[in-house]
């Protein structure tokens, strides 16, 4: 069976992460989307929240699952017999961020390749920080989250905000 992971933070998962996480569900017998920790990030949503948000926005993709881990991606893929990590880039700028991800990756688990995704054109400027500043402004995020969550996601990251 052919194993790949989806990591990230999903701080929230977007449009964008949900069209990757599709469309490598197509190429992969087993997709498991993992919801990475990091103590470097304050992130506005725990992590069992986001992996709660994922497993409701991709029910309809037999072939994927939700986990959450937190430690080194390489050891993570070794433990579970994935084959591959599956990164989705948006412009030139992710890309030298995600190749040096990639190559550490790598030397960790020599096993273990990664795949660039580019994403569909319609998602290129889309970022989960990009959602969390419109919305904490009041804007309107409807068009940048997939359906089912996207009034949750509004009301914590809105919470505190003062009216005027």
């Amino acid at each position: 069976m052919r194993i790949a992971i989806c990591p990230g933070s999903f701080d929230p998962v977007t449009k964008g992460h949900l069209n990757i996480i599709e469309r490598s569900a197509k190429l992969f017998d087993a997709v498991t989307v993992l919801v990475m920790v990091n103590p470097n990030k304050t992130p506005s949503f725990t992590a069992q929240e986001r992996a709660d948000f994922l497993r409701r926005v991709t029910g309809h993709i037999p072939n994927v699952k939700v986990d959450v881990y937190t430690g080194l991606l390489a050891e993570y893929a070794h433990n579970v017999g994935a084959c591959t990590i599956i990164k989705g880039l948006r412009a030139v700028t992710d890309f030298e961020f995600e190749f040096q991800q990639a190559l550490t990756n790598k030397k960790l688990n020599p096993e273990l390749e990664t795949m660039f995704v580019i994403t569909d054109p319609e998602y290129m400027y889309l970022s989960s920080s990009m959602v969390r500043q419109v919305a904490s402004f009041g804007g309107d995020v409807t068009d940048f989250l997939p359906d089912g969550i996207c009034k949750d996601i509004v009301e914590r990251l809105t919470q505190g905000r003062a009216k005027e």
